[in-house]
């Protein structure tokens, strides 16, 4: 039951959050601080998730060869400006074929 009144928890803290973010002052939202953190926060929490999916697995850390060139044919597509959906199939399509030639 524990776990439940854990999610409760999150769940009423991302809706405080959120109202919070919608009462906040014009003034507050448009201090150069503010609109920093905001730019920043999203870039460095995708950046950590990434990291988090593609070097461990079961809770250690872990390193999977093909997962890091499913991740590098990621950045390679982005550099190369490609399509969000590229990018994907890109990553998606090395990683099955380093599993495939890995075993």
């Amino acid at each position: 039951m524990t776990l439940w009144w854990a999610i409760a928890a999150v769940c009423a803290g991302c809706y405080a959050l959120k109202l919070a973010g919608l009462a906040a002052p014009r003034r507050v939202l448009d201090h150069p601080a503010v609109r920093r953190f905001a730019e920043l926060v999203p870039v460095a929490l995708l950046a950590a998730l990434i990291a988090v999916q593609v070097f461990t697995e079961a809770g250690g850390l872990r390193f999977d060869p093909a997962r890091t060139a499913g991740l590098g044919a990621a950045a390679v597509a982005l550099l190369l400006r490609a399509p969000f959906l590229v990018v994907l199939a890109a990553a998606a399509v090395v990683t099955a074929l380093a599993r495939m030639l890995l075993g």
